[in-house]
């Protein structure tokens, strides 16, 4: 069955692009290390209101998967030089953020993400008068087990590139996140 985030039909997945920011953050580099206070704080702006969503729905929380995040830098580098909203079409879930300005936080995309709640309809398993719901029913869908996220600052004022990548992936069509 064709997951909405690699299928080319799929209408759902329209991204957010938004425009302004009032609060800072440093870009998160590659080469941060692991044990560090920056890393640790950027993974945490990510995983935490994920958990959070999914604690809400009696969910079991997601894993933090090196693997994943890997991907997901790998993938965020190269939309480092054009900043462009496109899916890197892989075998994992996967949701993207743009923003204008350096300054969009890992907590700031997930929340864009989350806010699409009010727009899924359990009943219809749809999104509710042609609005967006992809992006949240990702984050809660009930067999992902596994996150991994990275952003990048692009090039030449481009804005901020967010992508986090799950496993296994959600969205099918047909299927009900939970």
């Amino acid at each position: 069955m064709a997951s909405f985030t690699n299928s080319v039909s799929a209408s759902i997945f329209v991204f957010l692009l938004i425009t302004s920011s009032s609060q800072s953050y440093s870009a998160y580099s590659s080469l941060t290390p692991r044990n560090s206070g920056g890393y640790k704080c950027m993974v945490n702006q990510f995983f935490a209101p994920h958990n959070a969503a999914r604690a809400a729905m009696r969910m079991r929380p997601l894993q933090w998967d090196y693997k994943l995040e890997n991907y997901a830098k790998w993938y965020a580098n190269q939309r480092r030089y054009d900043c462009a909203l496109q899916h890197s079409n892989g075998q994992y879930g996967e949701n993207i953020f743009w923003g204008s300005g350096e300054d969009w936080t890992p907590a700031q995309a997930v929340a864009a993400w989350l806010s699409e709640k009010s727009s899924y309809d359990y009943w219809s398993n749809s999104c509710l008068g042609g609005s967006e719901c992809g992006h949240y029913t990702q984050i809660i869908w009930s067999r992902t087990r596994r996150i991994g996220c990275a952003r990048v600052v692009c090039e030449d004022n481009q804005g901020v590139f967010i992508t986090c990548n799950y496993d296994p992936p959600g969205n099918f069509i047909g299927e009900r996140p939970y």
